[in-house]
């Protein structure tokens, strides 16, 4: 069985911690940032730019994991611990595969 694109009860729990309707707005906050977030790790890797690298996958790892987007979670931490040398055009590529299908999910969940 492959993992849920969310993890439901991280999502639940931040929902019942911030309020569902706060959330709406964190997820709709998180599907604004996140493509710059993305755009931004392709920028940096271009321009050999590992601190903003680094930092652009930390704040995606982070954002994702408080969502319960585990598997993109893990995807930026791959790519922040492994810095420019991990970001190769395929595991961006992927990453962004993998934010289109959270960014769907989340709309789904946070819209009941």
């Amino acid at each position: 069985m492959s993992e849920a694109v969310i993890d439901q009860p991280t999502f639940e729990a931040l929902q019942q911690t911030a309020g569902a309707d706060f959330v709406v707005e964190l997820v709709q906050t998180f599907l604004v940032e996140a493509p710059s977030m993305i755009a931004d790790l392709r920028k940096s890797r271009v321009e050999n730019d590992a601190d903003r690298f680094r930092r652009a996958a930390h704040s995606l790892k982070s954002n994702s994991n408080t969502f319960g987007a585990l598997a993109l979670g893990r995807m930026a931490k791959a790519l922040e611990l492994g810095g420019l040398a991990a970001g190769d055009a395929q595991a961006l590529d992927a990453l962004d595969a993998e934010y289109s299908r959270v960014a769907a999910a989340l709309q789904k969940a946070s819209h009941g």
